[in-house]
């Protein structure tokens, strides 16, 4: 993935989007999804990171673990997030072709290293497991600053109505024909951050969710606004 010039400014928020080169399908299965949601977490990090040795140090961890060679308290250690983080992943959504982010930046060029690590890293397991060669991933992603509190609500809402397409695609320009079934499947939609808002235990790690609670002022107000857009696209 190429390098940026821009600056991205530490403390401040931004929405990114990585898209498939030419449009193309980037997570094909649920496997290639798992993966996706593993690179989120483990390339966040300073540290050089190769995720086959990580994988292989957490299924070690947990065979000690079922064999009862480790103690309670070492199981408690090793599950508290000991990662120096580059940035902070607030929300996220897997599309078939592409992904969206809102992310802080916590880092000097945070944003843009775990971009790399994370294009770099997701690119190389799609190409050997595919058996494909060159790039995944459009040369550069796509940033938009966000300033002010309307603006983080109305982007937050967008990445997460961002599935909708999948159910009723062409839903922004005919509206939705189902908003109640669109409602069910946002809420029951795996790859996408919603559900940890909504307080249902899905990929808990991955994000950090207190500054937009306090941004909407509950996890009631985040629901409101999202069925607040789908039912103001009702046909």
């Amino acid at each position: 993935m190429a390098t940026r010039k821009e600056e991205f400014i530490i403390g401040e928020i931004y929405h990114i989007v990585l898209r498939g080169i030419e449009g193309r399908v980037i997570f094909v299965n649920d496997d290639d999804r798992w993966r996706g949601i593993f690179s989120l977490y483990e390339f966040n990090s300073t540290e050089s990171i190769i995720i086959r040795r990580q994988r292989e140090k957490r299924k070690q961890f947990k065979e000690k673990v079922r064999r009862c060679l480790v103690s309670a308290e070492l199981v408690v250690a090793e599950q508290e997030d000991q990662r120096d983080k580059l940035v902070e992943i607030m929300e996220f959504v897997f599309m078939p072709n592409h992904i969206h982010l809102l992310l802080r930046q916590l880092k000097p060029d945070g944003i843009s290293i775990f971009m790399q690590k994370f294009g770099s890293g997701y690119a190389n397991y799609f190409n050997r497991k595919y058996q494909r060669m060159g790039h995944l991933f459009q040369g550069k992603f796509k940033e938009s600053h966000i300033s002010g509190d309307e603006y983080l609500k109305t982007v937050s809402v967008y990445i997460h109505t961002n599935p909708i397409s999948i159910m009723e695609p062409g839903w922004k320009e005919s509206g939705i024909k189902n908003p109640s079934k669109v409602i069910e499947f946002l809420e029951g939609y795996r790859w996408l951050s919603y559900l940890d808002y909504l307080e249902k235990k899905n990929f808990p790690s991955i994000t950090e969710r207190d500054f937009l609670h306090n941004v909407f002022g509950s996890t009631k107000k985040i629901k409101e606004f999202v069925d607040a857009r789908v039912y103001c696209s009702k046909t």
